[in-house]
């Protein structure tokens, strides 16, 4: 049988054929043009044997990222697992977002809430290395994962603290970030499996109808940002009005904007 035989025969079972392929070619460290070349040629027993594993998994809705164990994200290459979630591409945009509006400006004081894989303050670190970047997170293993990231990135201008928003913290920011856990209890049912059974729910679902952690960052934000800080949220497409109205409560000086994604979905809030 052959490599593209025996792909055809796994894909039509599967929901998303197309992780079979990315999950393989990552795996054996193969580029596009290098899995077209030997789609024709006679699989090889150590071959057959991985893909019908990598078949089973992806059948049971494992998530493809969990399977290679890496993701790529806006230019760094971060370890993927059950301890955080996924990131996810609209997360990107929040990070441009940011260092767009920010450059030029040095040594700042940055916080990330909810750091999980810690994909967002790695960039930032990355890209800004005069920033001093806090990266926080409630679960001290999604802390340990994005520690991992912190070194095989080898970026320096990172710390981690365990905390439940600012419970654990003092001092104060000029830039303070969550990409938070806004998925209200009752939209489990409408979930995809793949996310509901292997991605962390203290990652996923809020309290209060998905709003609980914007309002934790919002009733405590004016003390621990600086005079002119700023803040930036991703949140759910259905969200922009409310968490602008939570924000607009507590900080009803500042200016702030809901923006949406390259989907043309509301996606981030800016506050400044």
């Amino acid at each position: 049988m052959t490599y593209l035989q025996t792909f055809q025969q796994y894909e039509q079972e599967l929901a998303r054929p197309e992780e079979l392929r990315y999950v393989f070619r990552y795996a054996r460290h193969l580029s596009y043009t290098d899995l077209i070349m030997m789609l024709n040629s006679e699989i090889t027993p150590a071959d057959a044997a991985f893909l019908a594993e990598i078949a089973k998994r992806l059948l049971a809705d494992e998530p493809a990222q969990y399977i290679v164990g890496e993701t790529e994200f806006y230019g760094l290459t971060v370890n993927v697992d059950a301890r955080a979630l996924i990131p996810r591409p609209e997360t990107e945009e929040l990070v441009a977002l940011i260092l767009a509006e920010n450059n030029g400006r040095d040594s700042l004081k940055v916080l990330d809430i909810g750091t999980g894989t810690g994909v967002i303050a790695l960039s930032l670190a990355k890209k800004q290395p005069t920033w001093q970047v806090t990266a926080t997170d409630i679960s001290s293993e999604a802390l340990d994962l994005a520690r991992e990231n912190t070194a095989k990135n080898g970026i320096a201008n990172l710390t981690f603290q365990v905390s439940d928003v600012f419970d654990n913290l003092s001092g104060k920011y000029d830039i303070i970030i969550s990409n938070p856990p806004y998925i209200a209890d009752f939209e489990a049912a409408d979930m995809a499996k793949n996310v509901l059974d292997y991605e962390p729910h203290l990652a996923l679902f809020a309290e209060n109808d998905g709003f609980a952690i914007y309002q934790k960052i919002a009733e405590k934000s004016a003390k621990f940002l600086s005079q002119t800080g700023k803040i930036y949220l991703e949140i759910g497409y259905l969200q922009g009005a409310r968490v602008r109205q939570i924000f607009k409560e507590q900080l009803p000086e500042k200016r702030i904007r809901v923006l949406k994604d390259l989907s043309g979905k509301d996606r981030m809030i800016a506050i400044d």
